[in-house]
């Protein structure tokens, strides 16, 4: 079994603020003790302004990797559909290297159809993503062991989802981190299946850390924590925060992260 400590991350969404802020939002949570800040992988902003201010995934984490120094970064999650495999393979890989060997390799079969009809790409069904993602993710770890160099390493590949049938197995093949928003009434339950799902393939579930999206409503003023606790007590150790750029008239709420991480650290002590 092995024991992890909790950790907290940040999920900064790259909209409606300019690139220079979320590169100084991310200098400054590195500053801050903050475990891993994450971006995500979208064309348009998810909320707000719809049509306001956005930039693309990998290009942002690049210049995350420069401007900080001990935090992990990564995507919460690249979508598979948007890029070859092999090809994001290599964009990781260059990544880590700009980071020094920081970089989580958070990958999910997307979900968001006004990225694929305005991009070009082909939306499929559930199901076609998913099979999409679970062909993928082979060739991404055969790419990483050809290329020259290779990932400074380890690059710890997190997968995003919680359906049973698909994502739990490709979890248990493939992950050593895995996300979702499942509550702690039901992950209990999804812990089972993926525990099964390990024990199918010869692997120890403790082997993957577990994470769960917080909420920003939790924690708030130090207090509000009894879903983060109740995640925490079912196993999960990474627990995301998400902002984004229209928060404050300033941007990101970055004064929210600290109770956060005064949490962590009662957790840890």
């Amino acid at each position: 079994m092995i024991e992890r400590p909790t950790r907290i991350g940040v999920q900064l969404a790259p909209q409606h603020v300019s690139m220079q802020a979320t590169i100084d939002a991310a200098r400054r949570l590195d500053d801050m003790g903050v475990d891993a800040v994450f971006g995500w992988d979208h064309f348009f902003p998810l909320s707000g302004d719809l049509d306001g201010i956005h930039f693309e995934a990998t290009a942002q984490l690049a210049a995350w990797a420069v401007a900080t120094e001990r935090v992990q970064i990564g995507p919460l999650v690249f979508c598979n559909s948007y890029r070859n495999p092999d090809l994001l393979a290599d964009v990781a890989r260059t990544i880590d290297h700009i980071s020094g060997g920081r970089f989580i390799f958070g990958i999910g079969s997307g979900w968001f159809e006004r990225d694929y009809l305005e991009y070009g790409y082909d939306f499929g069904t559930v199901g076609s993503r998913l099979n999409a993602l679970g062909a993928a993710l082979p060739r991404i770890r055969e790419r990483w062991s050809k290329l020259n160099p290779p990932p400074v390493g380890p690059m710890p590949i997190l997968i995003g989802g919680k359906g049973e049938q698909k994502t739990l197995p490709m979890v248990a093949q493939h992950a050593d981190i895995w996300h979702s928003f499942v509550g702690p009434q039901d992950l209990p339950h999804k812990l089972d299946v993926l525990r099964r799902n390990c024990e199918a393939i010869g692997r120890d579930v403790s082997e993957i850390e577990i994470s769960n999206g917080a909420s920003v409503r939790d924690g708030v003023g130090g207090v509000g924590f009894d879903r983060l606790d109740a995640l925490h007590a079912a196993g999960t150790r990474l627990l995301t925060i998400p902002l984004s750029g229209d928060d404050t008239p300033d941007g990101y709420a970055l004064d929210r992260v600290q109770a956060y991480l005064d949490w962590r650290d009662r957790k840890n002590a």
